[in-house]
């Protein structure tokens, strides 16, 4: 998860998130930084609006509520597209490095 708040605090900062400005915030916050799991984060979030995700993701319970359902049920429909977006990156990651594939909770802790 340190890795996803790194990219959130670049963001709101304004500064680029590249793996440079990455491994700084983690490296700042004690993290013992992983060169994959960087990489793997930077090369998830090219194409990514991540004030659009936010707005998204906020509205998303609000939209689900208005609609009958529960907060819970948009938050679950939320981490599966998360989820999704996540093996994909993966996916990429492990075809570029010819990896064996560690699973989901080696990318993101």
């Amino acid at each position: 998860m340190e890795y996803v708040y790194a990219a959130l605090i670049l963001n709101e900062t304004g500064e680029e998130i590249n793996e440079d400005n990455v491994t700084g915030v983690l490296e700042a916050a004690g993290v013992d930084v992983e060169e994959s799991r960087v990489k793997a984060l930077v090369a998830a979030l090219e194409d990514v609006d991540i004030e659009e995700a936010i707005e998204t993701a906020a509205a998303a319970p609000a939209a689900g509520a208005a609609a009958g359902g529960s907060a819970d049920e948009a938050e679950e429909a939320e981490a599966d597209d998360e989820e999704e977006e996540a093996e994909e990156a993966e996916a990429d990651d492990d075809e570029d490095e010819g990896d064996g594939g560690e699973g989901l909770g080696e990318l993101f802790g």
